[in-house]
């Protein structure tokens, strides 16, 4: 199992706009690609509270590639971006990781 460490840094004021995409497009389509999450994360104390962090559970990069492609460039996900970007970009910059839990991890 690997797992993927998204964080999303909005814009500012942006971030109500990215909950709202994620709770009324992504999730769906996720759910219709086998994307698997693993939580997703608002920052209560940190560098900022302007970002969206969440994990993807994977079985392997190759079922990665395969389905983040498929969702990627879904027509319907490309609608959706552009009418929820239509007043301005939502996320500004993106940091991701793949991670491989270790032995002793609760997560596998």
């Amino acid at each position: 199992m690997i797992y993927e460490l998204r964080v999303y840094h909005c814009a500012p004021g942006r971030l109500p706009a990215l909950h709202q995409r994620f709770t009324r497009v992504t999730l769906a389509l996720f759910q219709k690609h086998g994307i698997e999450q693993a939580g997703f994360f608002t920052t209560v104390v940190g560098a900022s509270n302007q970002t969206l962090t969440y994990l993807l559970k994977w079985e392997s990069l190759a079922q990665r590639e395969a389905k983040w492609t498929a969702f990627a460039t879904d027509p319907e996900w490309v609608a959706a971006r552009a009418a929820s970007e239509a007043d301005g970009i939502i996320v500004e910059r993106i940091e991701n990781s793949f991670l491989e839990p270790t032995p002793y991890s609760s997560v596998r």
